[in-house]
Formats: C-alpha cells, structure tokens, sequence
C-alpha cells in the first residue's frame, strides 16, 4: 500500500504543532495515561486506521500496557481486563467516534457512567483525546498512511 500524499498536517507545520498541542493538553490532564492509550488503540480500531493502531499499539506498550489488554481492547465488553472506569471511557470513545450511527449518539447512560467515574475535568480530557485520535484517524485514513511509516 502507498499513501495518496503525505500526512496533511505535515505537510501544513502550523496544523501538526496545533494538533500535537491539542494532544499534550488533553493528556496532562488527571485521567490515567493507560486509559488514554485504550482510548486511542479503540477509537483507532473503528475508524479502520492502521497506522494509528501501529503507532497506538506501540505507544501503550512502552507505556507499560500488557499484551492481554491490547489484544481485548476491541472486545472490551466481554473482557475481564479492564476496570469500570476504563469500560466507561471506551464506551463514551465509542459513542463519541461513531457520532452518526444514531439518533442519539451520547446517550444519556453512557454519558452518567462516564460521568459517575470521572469529574469535569477528567471528562474534558477524555473527550479532547478522543476528539484528537478522530482528527488523526481522519487524516491518516483519508490519505492511506501506511502503518509502521512513521517512525
């Protein structure tokens, strides 16, 4: 496989800075790092964006995340792996990456579950990395990044 063109954020400087500071905001916030790269390998894993599974998958691993939970993220639900806490943030990352599969793409359930785990601002920081992996997802996906190419 070949990419179409390259990243358009790197081939826009200013976007790549904005879009990496974006990314570095919502992650210093309080919301465990592990739970961040979850996040990122699922709302990857939907949008169908193999480099950033790649990237994503490497990324928690050097974080410290085990095999048996990277190979379950897909399947988080039926996985003994993860804590209620983190079930609740992939299931808003799910709701909040597939924003146009239905009527009501936040439901009320996901939200308060979300919500009963994590404070405002924890939440902020949640919804800006997801907001942040779909803008890489988008990007990457559209222009057939090949996964493993960067670095």
């Amino acid at each position: 496989m070949q990419p179409r063109m390259k990243n358009p954020a790197m081939l826009v400087p200013e976007a790549m800075q904005t879009i990496v500071a974006l990314d570095k905001v919502s992650k210093s916030g309080p919301v465990p790092s592990t739970t961040l790269e979850l996040i990122h390998l699922r709302a990857s894993q939907i949008n169908g964006c193999s480099s950033c599974v790649d990237a994503g998958s490497r990324h928690a691993k050097r974080a410290g995340e085990t095999d048996e939970r990277l190979f379950a993220v897909s399947a988080w639900r039926e996985a003994p792996y993860f804590s209620d806490a983190e079930r609740a943030a992939l299931a808003l990352t799910e709701s909040v990456t597939r924003l146009a599969d239905r009527a009501d793409p936040v439901p009320d359930e996901v939200w308060d579950e979300a919500a009963r785990h994590y404070d405002e601002q924890a939440l902020a920081s949640l919804i800006l990395s997801i907001a942040t992996t779909n803008v890489f997802n988008r990007l990457n996906v559209t222009t057939r990044q090949v996964a493993g190419a960067w670095g």
